[in-house]
């Protein structure tokens, strides 16, 4: 574990605190060794060995961009100032960062993590989440120990559908292309929701199909059930942020990538 006051701060955030807390492999555990149901093809690729090492560099960057619509739309370094800003977070380098709590669900290898945590002031706490245990060994690998200045960080093997934590624990939730992989996406919203504090903040990236059309629809329903890829329509994710009371909404909308964001 990269910071042992981090660790120990997301243990008192947590619903069911382990008695004993498994860290050996740099990251506080919470799934053992359980049986998990069949991931989908696509859960696999993302649980593999392999995207890890290529994620950061390769994956996110070339297929995330393309799906924004590079060289038009934003690159990942104007996307995570985006997400600092929406989140109500700061820029790195600035003074006045606040000391705000935040998780990032699903974190994967922890690029977002960190970039939450560049505009997080020295006593706030950022705690990456994902089920993947390649994607955490890669997360702690690339997260270097926080400076004086900076927040702690601390990434957790949970499940991202059921979050582990309390009631209003947090000050910003954060997901990024995750969504549209998990098999109840709004049961993973209302947990987002759930552990957010009064007036916190969410920001989500998931998929966009850009046609409204009929046979859009039913391509996309046939894509969710070959591979457990949902792909979302414009409003689809907007609505339910509005019907679990987020005020101040906003979207972009990319050519297959939407992010939208909301205040609790």
């Amino acid at each position: 574990m990269r910071s042992a006051s981090a660790a120990e701060r997301v243990l008192g955030l947590l619903k069911e605190p382990p008695g004993e807390p498994d860290v050996t492999a740099g990251y506080l555990d919470l799934l053992g060794p359980s049986t998990q149901p069949s991931p989908s093809l696509a859960q696999s690729v993302m649980e593999s060995a392999f995207l890890p090492q290529i994620y950061e560099r390769v994956w996110r960057p070339v297929g995330f961009n393309l799906a924004k619509g590079w060289p038009i739309g934003p690159d990942t370094a104007t996307e995570q100032a985006m997400t600092r800003d929406w989140l109500g977070l700061s820029q790195p380098g600035r003074a006045g960062r606040p000391a705000a709590t935040v998780l990032d669900v699903a974190c994967g290898p922890g690029n977002v993590t960190r970039a939450l945590a560049e505009g997080v002031g020295r006593d706030g706490l950022v705690a990456g989440l994902d089920a993947s245990r390649t994607m955490l060994a890669r997360a702690v690998a690339d997260t270097a120990a926080p400076g004086p200045g900076d927040a702690g960080v601390c990434y957790v093997r949970g499940d991202a559908v059921d979050l582990p934590f309390e009631d209003a624990s947090f000050d910003a939730v954060c997901c990024f292309g995750a969504l549209y992989l998990f098999d109840d996406p709004w049961t993973a919203v209302d947990g987002m929701t759930r552990v957010l504090k009064p007036g916190g903040r969410l920001i989500i990236l998931t998929s966009r199909r850009p046609l409204p059309l009929r046979t859009a629809r039913l391509g996309g329903e046939l894509v969710r059930r070959a591979t457990g890829y949902t792909v979302f329509g414009d409003r689809e994710v907007t609505r339910a942020l509005a019907d679990r009371g987020f005020t101040g909404i906003r979207q972009h909308r990319y050519p297959l990538m939407q992010v939208v964001g909301g205040r609790r």
